[in-house]
């Protein structure tokens, strides 16, 4: 901890490099995983915003273990404070660059906290819509996404994690061991680059969070695009 909030690491340590390790036997084992897509474009330097749609405990598993060693770089997570109360998940988190985030205080502290992670030239990982799904389909947003690709110009990857419901679904305590998961990376793309000039405020936070969301929808089967089905989407890969 220091002065302006939590440490911010940025080194990849042998604790979480074993972290991942296990995450990947774990994310095998009751599951078939396959990563696809422009993983290569991602920038190995400089702030980025990974954002993928949420439906399973198991999205974070398969990221972090599967994008930190292809990467080089650590990734910085907010997740709710209850994870850190779970024994196990719990001291994975605390030693996994996750940041608690208290989900019934103001958005302001964990804004604040992403926005120095980018500010840091870190990787951010982001679930926009805020909580899992609870039928695998994309759901409305949260603006903080938006918020953050505006103020700090960071380029956005997103992300498609298909079938990752049906292996783990919400309100399950335990996985459903043998489904497929796909997760699809997406082209980096600044927002603002998209947007029309002159744009004011308040529509370019609505515009960006459509962009964004509809880049996630391209990237997931029309079963799982949700309230997206109909936005129009950019380039997939």
């Amino acid at each position: 901890m220091t002065d302006d909030g939590p440490s911010l690491d940025r080194s990849i340590t042998p604790l979480i490099a074993a972290i991942a390790f296990g995450s990947r036997i774990f994310g095998r084992a009751v599951s078939r995983i396959r990563i696809e897509g422009a993983i290569d474009a991602i920038p190995h330097d400089g702030p980025v915003i990974l954002a993928a749609n949420h439906a399973s405990n198991l999205d974070a598993v398969v990221i972090g273990s599967w994008l930190i060693p292809r990467l080089g770089r650590r990734i910085q997570w907010l997740g709710k404070k209850e994870l850190f109360a779970w024994p196990l998940v719990g001291w994975a988190a605390r030693n996994g660059g996750v940041h608690p985030v208290d989900r019934d205080a103001a958005d302001v502290e964990a804004f604040r906290l992403a926005r120095r992670i980018l500010d840091d030239g870190q990787i951010l990982f982001v679930f926009p819509e805020g909580t899992r799904s609870p039928d695998g389909t994309l759901q409305q947003a949260r603006d903080g996404i938006a918020l953050l690709a505006i103020r700090t110009g960071a380029p956005i990857v997103p992300i498609g994690i298909a079938g990752s419901h049906k292996v783990w679904p919400k309100g399950q305590r335990f996985p459903h061991p043998g489904g497929h998961v796909t997760v699809r990376i997406g082209v980096p793309f600044r927002p603002a680059d998209l947007l029309p000039p002159d744009t004011d405020r308040r529509t370019a936070k609505g515009l960006t969070t459509t962009l964004i969301m509809g880049r996630i929808a391209a990237l997931l089967p029309a079963d799982q695009r949700g309230v997206y089905a109909t936005t129009e989407r950019g380039p997939a890969t």
